[in-house]
This record gives structure tokens, sequence and C-alpha cells, in this order.
């Protein structure tokens, strides 16, 4: 079995930044994308919500996703991004055999 703590540091890294967490709690409206997705928010749409440069948001974003917590997709020349889910609880889980 391996070790979880890299995994659970890089999870705490990403939500330990207040404009994460922002980011996760807009990623949780439904019906805003401008993609007509149900969920989930493209980079333009996050940009907005955030008052960010796209840049920064793109930072943001690589730092989520590689811990796990957000799913990036691209669409045509739109990157969509939403919540995982499954990855969320997973953080919550580690977080909780953890304390």
């Amino acid at each position: 079995m391996s070790d979880p703590e890299p995994e659970l540091s890089r999870k705490l890294h990403a939500v330990a930044d207040p404009t994460r967490r922002r980011i996760l709690q807009a990623l949780k409206e439904r019906g805003g994308c401008s993609l007509d997705k149900d969920v989930g928010l493209c980079a333009s749409d996050i940009e907005q919500r955030i008052g960010l440069s796209q840049p920064t948001i793109s930072h943001h974003m690589s730092i989520l996703k590689k811990a796990g917590l957000v799913e990036a997709h691209k669409l045509g020349q739109w990157m969509w991004y939403r919540r995982n889910e499954a990855g969320l609880r997973k953080f919550a889980r580690m977080l909780k055999q953890s304390l």
C-alpha cells in the first residue's frame, strides 16, 4: 500500500488558497456555463466570476486538476471545468482518516 501523505498534501495545498476555494464554490453553480452545460464552467466564466486574468485562472485550475479536485475538457477552443465530486469525497475521507 502506498503512502497517502503526498496526495493529501497536494489536495491540502490546492484548497489552502482562498481563490481556489472560490473557484470550487463557483463550480457548484448549475446552469451558469456559457457553453450551455448544466454543470461546470468554461474558463472565461470562471474569469468573470472570480475577477482574475486568464493566465492566473489557468494556474489555479492546473493546481486543482493535479490535486484531482476538478476535471477539465477541451471543447473546441474552450476549456470546460467541473468539480470532481468523487475526488472531493476521497479528499474528505483522507482528511478524516489523517486527523
